[in-house]
């Protein structure tokens, strides 16, 4: 069984930095191209963030780029979000997500396996 678990999250001010933690257990994490989404209340899921199976490529929403950087230790099945600079607006639950192919893609529906979330709020 897949299991992914995000955590890391928390309060912070405005200003701050978070670093995310997403931990995959199940599957070998170099086969799977991963990605950072977050929701808000009312607001639909949003991707961020990208990053390839080898992590040699990565990509950014342009919310967060320059203040946010995706990283993947594949031998320890972990993926990271660093996230800098923060902003209220940032405030959301945060998702991370496995997708069964080598490259990105900025649609949740093409992402097979969903943690359940870390709770990021920013103060202002």
């Amino acid at each position: 069984q897949v299991q992914v678990v995000e955590s890391g999250g928390g309060l912070v001010q405005a200003g701050g930095s978070l670093r995310l933690s997403c931990t995959v257990s199940g599957l070998t994490l170099d086969d799977y191209a991963m990605g950072w989404f977050r929701q808000s209340p009312g607001k639909e899921r949003e991707g961020l963030s990208c990053i390839s199976r080898s992590g040699g490529s990565a990509a950014y929403s342009n919310a967060v780029k320059g203040r946010f950087t995706i990283s993947r230790d594949n031998a320890k099945n972990t993926l990271y979000l660093q996230m800098n600079s923060l902003k209220p607006e940032d405030t959301a639950i945060y998702y991370c997500a496995a997708r069964a192919r080598s490259y990105c893609s900025t649609s949740a529906t093409e992402f097979s396996y969903w943690g359940q979330g870390t709770q990021v709020t920013v103060s202002s």
